[in-house]
């Protein structure tokens, strides 16, 4: 399993958004992002760490940051999940996890006690320049975005 770390390049992709937009990291060059990792759109943990996100967007922006949610749901649903939560910023479509692989966000772990592959709840704060200054696995949803901002120093 790939595990990225502080000054890693971040590798680059090529995704569709909710509305079948392609959004590649490539073109967001010279801005940072934080790009997160979930497990499934419109269930409790994900919409906990999206609306966490959401309510931290205009301080996460005010400091120069884009947010991009990723997870292997299809645009369609990515784009029901954003309108019922009002989410404003884009969630990514990863339908068979390579970006997940890339970012070592997909291998073992437990659920319910047993062993399964999936997603890793993953954040990655990418700078200008693409280079992670932040890589952090297996975060907890709840309370996630305020320790993030913390780490960051925004508040």
């Amino acid at each position: 399993m790939t595990v990225l770390t502080t000054g890693s390049a971040a590798p680059d992709f090529t995704l569709l958004d909710q509305d079948e937009n392609s959004v590649s990291l490539h073109d967001l060059r010279g801005q940072k992002v934080v790009l997160y990792f979930y497990p499934a759109a419109m269930t409790p943990g994900c919409t906990t760490e999206a609306c966490d996100f959401r309510d931290s967007i205009a301080s996460l922006a005010g400091a120069g940051y884009t947010v991009l949610g990723v997870s292997r749901d299809t645009p369609a649903k990515l784009r029901e999940f954003r309108e019922r939560d009002g989410l404003t910023f884009a969630l990514l479509s990863d339908p068979d996890h390579a970006v997940h692989d890339a970012y070592g966000a997909w291998g073992e772990k437990m659920n319910y006690g047993k062993k399964i592959e999936g997603v890793l709840r993953s954040t990655f704060v990418i700078d200008e320049q693409g280079v992670i200054t932040h890589a952090q696995y297996n975060v907890k949803a709840t309370g996630h975005v305020a320790r993030l901002r913390k780490t960051l120093g925004i508040d």
